[in-house]
């Protein structure tokens, strides 16, 4: 298993939780690394809008 090195302190907790996760289950040769990666990359992304009306946009009647 790859150990963790040259990468920021959020990648890198996160590529600790993956590493002992892969561990756990005995898999090995993971790019823990590119797996941190993608993940804080996959939380970092801005949730897609919602349909439907914010609160700030509601009136009184809601009749449009």
């Amino acid at each position: 298993m790859a150990m963790v090195n040259h990468i920021n302190g959020h990648n890198a907790a996160i590529a600790d939780a993956l590493s002992r996760e892969l561990r756990r289950q005995g898999i090995s040769g993971a790019d823990i690394e590119a797996l941190a990666a993608a993940v804080a990359d996959a939380l970092e992304r801005e949730a897609p809008p919602s349909e439907g009306k914010r609160p700030e946009e509601l009136n009184a009647t809601n009749d449009d």
